[in-house]
């Protein structure tokens, strides 16, 4: 073990953090073979089996898994020590990293990542958008420090990462000025053949807002979709129909858009999570994300 080859190691940890050899050789940019056959180098060299078979996947032995486990530590040791020799040094500002997930609103997302602005120790937050799916491939190969979701990591996904519960927050539901007048007095039976913006399938949201419907017998217009809630947030500033936001957030919808809050829902619950790479936070500002968003912004269950 003394001459254990690292490089074939990282292959190693690539395939398992990313679930297939096609994915991790995309991101290594090496061909499935190479990776294939240092991945056999590796198992003679340590007269291990680190992967079975399972269909047309491969899944980790119970070995694999424990080397799986040494490696990414290592790895992320690693990372941290060329951050160091790259100049960070005590004093200097940390990076965060954070991967938003395009179903979260954007006036939540800076709410729960205000914290880090405020920190005495200077902290430079980067932040990317984009499908949840995607943002969890980053954070698998430490591309990404945090990603902020509105649902908790899948445990059919081959991937080592920890759900962080943030809190949950009721629904409030909004209009523009005129239209308010109209679906504020009877709410929620107002909403019935009321024009509608609603999230995509892929969200959360939109499960339990339909399922929040049925049980009222309430029957909206379903007059637009949309993946990405601040795009929601305009076509209902402008009047196109009724929209939903996190009440945690309600009075920033409110100042912003300069619409009017119609009705609430405590019977809809929408959670958010911070997704890591690590069971326990160590990130000064992930901490300081955590302890506020509990403390002051949500309701934690």
């Amino acid at each position: 073990m003394s001459g254990l080859n690292l490089k074939h190691l990282r292959y190693f940890w690539a395939v398992a953090a990313n679930g297939s050899i096609v994915r991790a050789a995309e991101i290594l940019h090496l061909t499935p073979q190479t990776i294939s056959g240092q991945l056999r180098e590796l198992e003679e060299q340590m007269n291990v089996r680190l992967f079975e078979k399972s269909g047309r996947n491969l899944v980790l032995t119970d070995t694999g898994r424990i080397v799986f486990s040494y490696a990414d530590e290592m790895f992320r040791l690693g990372d941290e020590m060329q951050d160091v020799l790259a100049g960070r040094i005590p004093g200097a500002a940390l990076t965060l990293t954070v991967g938003v997930a395009m179903v979260v609103p954007k006036l939540l997302a800076y709410r729960v990542l205000e914290p880090v602005l405020k920190m005495t120790d200077p902290v430079r937050l980067v932040c990317q958008e984009a499908p949840l799916a995607d943002l969890l491939a980053d954070l698998s190969v430490h591309k990404l420090d945090l990603v902020l979701a509105d649902s908790p990591i899948s445990p059919a996904l081959n991937i080592r990462a920890y759900n962080h519960l943030l809190g949950e927050s009721g629904i409030s539901f909004f209009a523009t000025q005129k239209a308010a007048r109209k679906y504020t007095a009877k709410f929620p039976r107002s909403l019935d053949a009321a024009p509608m913006l609603m999230p995509t399938a892929s969200s959360a949201l939109r499960r339990m807002l339909e399922q929040w419907f049925e049980r009222q017998a309430i029957k909206p217009v379903v007059v637009a979709e949309f993946e990405d809630r601040a795009l929601m947030k305009a076509f209902g500033e402008a009047g196109a129909g009724i929209f939903t936001s996190p009440t945690a957030v309600e009075d920033d919808v409110v100042a912003k858009y300069g619409v009017r809050v119609i009705g609430r829902s405590e019977d809809i619950k929408e959670r958010f999570y911070a997704i890591s790479a690590e069971r326990r936070i160590k990130h000064p500002a992930v901490s300081a994300i955590t302890e506020t968003a509990r403390n002051e912004l949500f309701t934690y269950a």
